[in-house]
């Protein structure tokens, strides 16, 4: 199925939310108060959400990708200069690279941190101030290499580059707790953007803040998740797909009377989806964008899709925890990885402050499809 929009008019529906979509993100501008002491506080003030009325943005081309991880030398010399260390997080995925600069790479070094990401799922580079203060064009400029960037519908942007995504809570502790009322986790595992025909394969978070302790990323490796799982029980998954949608995420903006830019998209992926790059099946559904798994029953997808949400949910053994660092960034494979974060720290004393940006890659290749094309 083919990205859908639904016209800029159509309304929705939709009582008034009880909470805000995700607690993470910041869906309104607040007061002249609260924003005058948020940009006292901030490092980085031209990073903070920005509401910028009169925009609107059509659908995306279907478009022709090369991932630039095919292009690099296995060995990656270019990366691995003699100053630079790497540490993994875990034996099988996670490294934390000190010593790369990410403004000084040269294509041939981006090519290889594409294929260590496609490799170890995510990559944390530390100390990348310069890249921080290198300014949003630079930064987009960076992740348009690997893709094309996605845009953000809702949400509050960067003025006049609504392709970042800002994630930022700094005292809000009235919206933390109306969340608590009705929620009783601030975690979901989610794939970035995965409603879009050709969602991100590479995504890229820059910590602009922090608190010392706590809000911490936790990546679930979807590789592993699938190999985990019996013979007869990949085959029947490996044969199924699922619509992915933002019709909920607009939906919910509209009825909190905020900002949107586009119509929602709805597509159509496999369940597991093969990497393009190291071959490997990932099981590509989450808790945020599937709406419709084609073929089953209502009764019949809440129970195999609850399972594998569950199986990742308690899947200690195949994830990894992103301990933040102020000014650090992380890269990571969206194709085969979840990803939640945290609110487990007092927004009252630190603020959790980052950027991403979201670079869209291939059309998700299902099983079938790979079988044929190696054929």
């Amino acid at each position: 199925m083919a990205p859908s929009r639904m016209d800029p008019q159509d309304d929705y529906d939709v009582p008034e939310p009880k909470v805000v979509y995700d607690i993470n993100v910041p869906y309104k501008a607040s007061s002249d108060e609260y924003q005058r002491r948020i940009e006292e506080r901030t490092e980085f003030p031209s990073y903070l959400p920005h509401w910028e009325q009169g925009q609107w943005f059509e659908d995306f081309p279907i478009f022709d990708y090369e991932d630039p991880a095919l292009r690099a030398d296995p060995k990656k010399p270019n990366l691995f200069s003699a100053d630079v260390s790497a540490q993994p997080v875990t034996p099988r995925m996670g490294t934390i690279l000190t010593g790369v600069k990410l403004e000084t790479l040269s294509q041939a070094a981006k090519d290889e941190l594409a294929l260590l990401i496609c490799e170890r799922k995510f990559v944390v580079l530390r100390e990348q101030l310069g890249f921080l203060h290198s300014g949003p064009q630079f930064q987009k400029d960076f992740m348009s290499y690997f893709g094309k960037l996605s845009r953000q519908p809702v949400t509050g942007a960067i003025k006049d580059h609504p392709e970042f995504h800002i994630i930022h809570r700094d005292g809000n502790e009235e919206d933390i707790a109306r969340f608590f009322k009705h929620k009783m986790s601030t975690t979901i595992w989610h794939h970035d953007v995965s409603y879009e025909r050709q969602p991100p394969g590479y995504v890229m978070l820059g910590i602009l803040a922090c608190p010392d302790i706590g809000g911490d990323t936790v990546v679930a490796d979807m590789t592993m998740a699938y190999k985990r799982l019996s013979p007869l029980f990949q085959g029947m998954i490996d044969q199924l797909k699922a619509v992915h949608t933002s019709r909920h995420l607009i939906a919910h903006t509209k009825a909190s009377k905020q900002l949107v830019r586009c119509n929602p998209v709805d597509s159509v992926h496999p369940v597991v989806r093969v990497h393009p790059v190291t071959g490997e099946k990932a099981i590509f559904y989450n808790m945020e964008f599937p709406d419709e798994v084609i073929g089953l029953k209502d009764q019949e997808a809440e129970v195999v899709m609850k399972f594998l949400m569950d199986f990742v949910r308690n899947g200690h053994d195949f994830q990894a925890r992103v301990h933040w660092e102020k000014h650090s960034v992380v890269m990571f494979d969206n194709r085969t990885t979840l990803h939640t974060g945290t609110v487990d720290y007092d927004t009252t004393v630190q603020a959790r402050h980052l950027f991403r940006l979201a670079a869209m890659t291939e059309v998700p290749i299902s099983v079938a499809d790979s079988e044929k094309i190696r054929r």
